[in-house]
C-alpha cells in the first residue's frame, strides 16, 4: 500500500473542493512555472525553477527532460536525489482527488534513478537508489534500491542481485 493520508469529504466529489485544499493563486503559479519548465532545455534552470519556485527538493546532477509534469498542486512533496533522469514527458503525481476522499503523499526518488519516458508515478512512492523503471510504467507501489521495474501494472522485473548477475554475466 502506498503511503498516503487520506481525506474524507462529504457531498460532491473531492475535486469540487479543490480549492479548499490547496490556493487557487498557487496552483495557477504553480502551471505556468511547470509549464516553462517544460520545455526549458537547459537542466540547471529547470532544477533552479523547480527548487526555487515549487519548493521541490531536486538534488545535484539531476534531470528532468522534456515535458516532464510535476505534481501542480503539491510539488513540495516531491524528493529526487542525485544524478537522476526522469524520462520524457513522465509525471510525478503528490495527490489523488477521488469521489469520496482525495490523497496526498511523498514521492521520494532516489540517488541515481533512471525513470524512462512517458511513466507516471503516484503518490506514496518511494524509488530507492540506483533503481531503473522501464518506459511507460506506472509506478503504483515502492521500487527497492537497484531494481528493474517496468509495465502496467508495475512489477519488480529483476531485484538489484539479479542485475548484478547479469552484470557479471556480461563481462568478458
Amino acid at each position: 500500500m502506498r503511503k498516503t493520508d487520506r481525506y474524507p469529504v462529504d457531498h460532491a466529489n473531492s475535486l469540487w473542493k479543490v480549492y479548499h485544499t490547496v490556493s487557487f493563486w498557487k496552483v495557477a503559479r504553480n502551471f505556468i512555472v511547470i509549464q516553462m519548465a517544460r520545455i526549458t532545455p537547459f537542466f540547471s534552470v529547470k532544477n533552479w525553477m523547480y527548487r526555487t519556485f515549487l519548493g521541490m527538493h531536486v538534488g545535484e546532477q539531476t534531470a528532468f527532460a522534456l515535458m516532464v509534469v510535476p505534481d501542480v498542486m503539491f510539488p513540495e512533496k516531491i524528493t529526487v536525489g542525485n544524478n537522476s533522469i526522469i524520462g520524457y514527458d513522465t509525471t510525478l503525481l503528490a495527490h489523488e482527488y477521488l469521489i469520496g476522499e482525495y490523497r496526498l503523499g511523498e514521492v521520494r526518488i532516489g540517488d541515481r534513478v533512471m525513470i524512462g519516458a512517458n511513466s507516471t508515478v503516484l503518490p506514496g512512492v518511494t524509488i530507492g537508489d540506483n533503481a531503473i523503471i522501464s518506459a511507460g510504467t506506472l509506478v503504483h507501489k515502492d521500487v527497492p534500491p537497484g531494481a528493474f521495474a517496468g509495465g502496467n501494472p508495475m512489477r519488480i522485473i529483476y531485484t538489484a542481485k539479479e542485475m548484478e548477475a547479469r552484470r557479471q554475466e556480461r563481462k568478458p
